[in-house]
């Protein structure tokens, strides 16, 4: 079974997105831990370890997405915890993508995306 993070990094208190792909990706036979709202990067980088989680799933409207998944990135690579994934999704702008890519994030689910596409996308991820 996928064990997937959800977390709102950041000041971004708006998390009824962020628990609607939960429930989803639930539904969709995944195992959900939910940080809540205002994670630092630390903590949801904690929490991804303790539960050994296979993905970390961001989710942010509030424009923070490159200074938090650089952050992140920075910090899996230097505790050398290249087994867990990064997605993110939210209000992500089309010509931040391929930075995030750059950055080492797996998949981003810009704001359209469906409950579909983006569990597909996980399971796709795990698969490869």
């Amino acid at each position: 079974m996928i064990r997937i993070l959800i977390a709102k990094p950041g000041l971004d208190g708006h998390d009824k997105g962020a628990k609607a792909v939960a429930l989803a990706l639930r539904d969709a036979g995944m195992e959900v831990i939910y940080t809540g709202r205002r994670q630092g990067v630390d903590n949801i980088l904690n929490a991804a370890i303790a539960e050994a989680v296979d993905v970390i799933g961001l989710s942010t409207l509030s424009g923070v997405h490159l200074e938090v998944a650089e952050e992140l990135m920075q910090k899996i690579k230097g505790k050398n915890l290249t087994d867990i994934h990064v997605v993110i999704g939210g209000v992500i702008p089309k010509k931040d993508i391929p930075k995030l890519e750059s950055l080492g994030v797996s998949r981003v689910f810009p704001i359209g995306s469906t409950f579909e596409e983006i569990a597909q996308g996980i399971k796709e991820i795990i698969d490869r």
